[in-house]
């Protein structure tokens, strides 16, 4: 996915800022796997001379290796530019895979005159790093003077060639902008070549990346690289609401992931009858609700009913091809898929060893139990002394309130003296002085 200093961010090793294309194995855009690289060419096979060059950003050119150098995908090389001077980019693709991107893209060989000069030299890569570190400085400079000159556009990249004698800065406006005045100010304050590029919303937001509605990021900056036209029948298609918010991606135009699935539905909707509004019968008229396009069932409901009948395609073609020849059935029938069915419970006629043995067979509910609540300090849940059970229930209060005949004349047992200093207030321990200074009975 993205690199660790890009503005996508989701991985360790460090990229070079380049948004998903600085090669350093954390992210995949605009990579291609050499299936040829394990195939051993002829002895006298001459090797292609033309080699895939991949810059900032989603541009990719093809350049003449003249000087027969051996280059590898990854490696930073200086090649020719239009201009004058030289730019740094990646090699991204070297042998015969060249020749069939080169047909893929509908490009020539002999269109092909760039040339590369050399293997990055670590002076380059210091001049082009230099280079590299200037364009978010130089983009908010040229915003600043943009809206000083109250200009309807947007400067959403600058791309420094590796030289660092021209820089490209990539806008986006709604119309025609005369930026002439702005870039005689950009040259006087960079002082460097400037060229203005105008690009699509969509090309925008795969240059500056983030994260979709689905969580992830956005399939325009880490492998999408060519941009086709979303419609809104395709949401259509797929029965989906036509909320241009939820449709919508971060760019203001139609997801592209709407199409992803849409050849698929398009397949499954081969079988489902077009034009079915509504079906006559002869209990009345019933319209059309819902289609599930994969179960291919489709929902009818009758007037002031909020019953719904599931019927399955063949019915409804039957029925459809009915009212045709001006035959109504009698009603419709709610036709139920075998998978949406009650599942009835399948009678073995052998063991279950399996499942036997019950899961709380370890769970002791006896004396362990009581044990590990009383040294939790877990109170339990009957009465601790089975004496408080016997005072706290009414009918045995009654039995003890009524006098034993065998004790009626015995003689009462004189209190014992309570122990001075045992009471927790000082109101009891009054009481115990006027205890202690009464008389006791003769025993």
């Amino acid at each position: 996915m993205g690199c660790g200093s890009c503005s996508t961010g989701g991985c360790a090793p460090a990229g070079c800022k380049s948004n998903g294309s600085c090669l350093t194995n954390g992210c995949s855009k605009l990579d291609v796997y050499d299936w040829l690289s394990h195939m051993d060419m002829p002895s006298n096979y001459k090797p292609f001379n033309i080699i895939e060059i991949k810059f900032k950003g989603s541009r990719k050119e093809f350049y003449l290796n003249t000087e027969n150098l051996y280059l590898e995908a990854g490696e930073l090389v200086a090649v020719e530019t239009t201009t004058g001077g030289y730019d740094i980019g990646h090699v991204s693709l070297t042998g015969e895979l060249v020749r069939m991107q080169l047909k893929k893209r509908h490009v020539r060989t002999e269109d092909v005159v760039k040339k590369i000069y050399r293997k990055a030299t670590p002076t380059d890569v210091d001049k082009w790093k230099v280079s590299k570190d200037l364009e978010f400085e130089t983009m908010h400079k040229s915003r600043v003077l943009a809206k000083e000159l109250g200009l309807a556009m947007k400067l959403s990249d600058v791309d420094y060639q590796g030289d660092r004698t021209k820089a490209t800065f990539y806008y986006t406006a709604e119309g025609r902008v005369d930026f002439r005045e702005l870039i005689k100010k950009m040259a006087e304050t960079f002082r460097i070549r400037i060229e203005m590029r105008q690009i699509g919303m969509r090309q925008e937001a795969s240059r500056l990346g983030g994260i979709g509605s689905c969580g992830r990021e956005l399939c325009c900056s880490t492998w999408l690289t060519d941009f086709k036209t979303v419609s809104t029948s395709a949401a259509r298609y797929q029965n989906l609401s036509l909320n241009t918010l939820k449709l919508a991606g971060q760019c203001g135009k139609l997801k592209c992931c709407l199409n992803y699935e849409l050849d698929t539905y398009m397949d499954a909707l081969k079988d489902i009858p077009d034009n079915v509004e509504r079906l006559e019968t002869m209990t009345g008229t019933v319209r059309h609700q819902k289609t599930d396009i994969f179960k291919k069932l489709m929902w009818f409901s009758y007037p002031n009913d909020e019953n719904w009948i599931a019927l399955d395609i063949s019915r409804v073609k039957e029925v459809q091809k009915l009212n045709k020849e001006g035959i109504k059935p009698e009603f419709l029938k709610e036709e139920v898929p075998e998978e949406d069915k009650p599942i009835v419970a399948k009678v073995f006629d052998y063991e279950n060893v399996v499942g036997q043995d019950s899961l709380t067979r370890l769970d002791n509910k006896g004396g362990r139990n009581k044990k590990n609540n009383r040294k939790k300090g877990n109170k339990p849940k009957g009465p601790a002394n089975p004496q408080a059970e016997a005072v706290a229930s009414p009918q045995q209060v009654k039995q003890v309130a009524r006098p034993n005949p065998s004790q009626v004349n015995k003689p009462a047992e004189p209190a014992a003296e309570r122990p001075a200093g045992t009471s927790k207030n000082n109101k009891r321990r009054k009481n115990n002085r006027n205890n202690n200074n009464r008389e006791r009975p003769a025993e």
